[in-house]
Formats: C-alpha cells, sequence, structure tokens
C-alpha cells in the first residue's frame, strides 16, 4: 500500500468518459525528506495504478500527469509525479494553498483531482 494515504473514500466520473477520471481522496500532507519546503500528498496505489494505465504513453519522460486540483476553496493546475520509493504517484501542495487552507504536515487533506490528459 502507498505509504501517507489514506483509503479511498470515494471515485468520481464524468459521463463523456467509460472509466473515471475525476477522484476524490484523504490523504496526509507530507515534507519531502531529500529537499525543505516541498510538501506533498500520495496518491493512493489504487488511483495510482489507475492513472498511469489511462496515461501510459501520454506522459513526458519522467512520467508526470497534468491534473486539475481542489483543496477546500483553492483550485489549481500541476502535475503528479511517480515516486518509486512511496509506490504511487505524489502532489505537492503549494504553499499558498497549504497557508489559504490552514494545512500543515500530518494534516489529513480532502483532495478533488482531475486528470488533464487520459485515454477514454
Amino acid at each position: 500500500m502507498c505509504r501517507g494515504a489514506a483509503v479511498v473514500l470515494t471515485h468520481g466520473f464524468r459521463q463523456t468518459c467509460p472509466m473515471p477520471a475525476a477522484y476524490v481522496f484523504d490523504a496526509e500532507l507530507w515534507e519531502w525528506p531529500a529537499r525543505a519546503s516541498w510538501y506533498f500528498v500520495s496518491v493512493p496505489e489504487p488511483i495510482s495504478d489507475e492513472i498511469d494505465a489511462r496515461t501510459h504513453g501520454l506522459t513526458p519522460g519522467f512520467g508526470s500527469v497534468r491534473v486539475t486540483v481542489r483543496v477546500g476553496g483553492s483550485a489549481w493546475a500541476t502535475s503528479v509525479f511517480p515516486d518509486t520509493t512511496r509506490g504511487c504517484f505524489v502532489l505537492p501542495i503549494k504553499k499558498a494553498v497549504r497557508d489559504v487552507e490552514g494545512i500543515a504536515p500530518g494534516d489529513s487533506v480532502r483532495i478533488h483531482l482531475d486528470i488533464v490528459d487520459a485515454r477514454p
């Protein structure tokens, strides 16, 4: 199981896609140990596996996947990145969002994530 991620609560979906392209989950905010001030949540392994399957061959060389994200009242565009040590994708949570939403390392965060480039 992907460390740092909670159990998937719900899968949203778009009616135009036969497989889900939107996900809602809770995950713990953590600081990247190799570089201070970079903060992430881990995308649960089942969702990471589905994102990988839906975007295989559509991603740049290092495997990042473009997404849009909503946390509380904050929404932004970013990418999720594969993390081989955790076995899942990780999602960066920028400082502006952490500040506005009052999120600190160790907090559980409700994530609304939409894949931008995916196969149906």
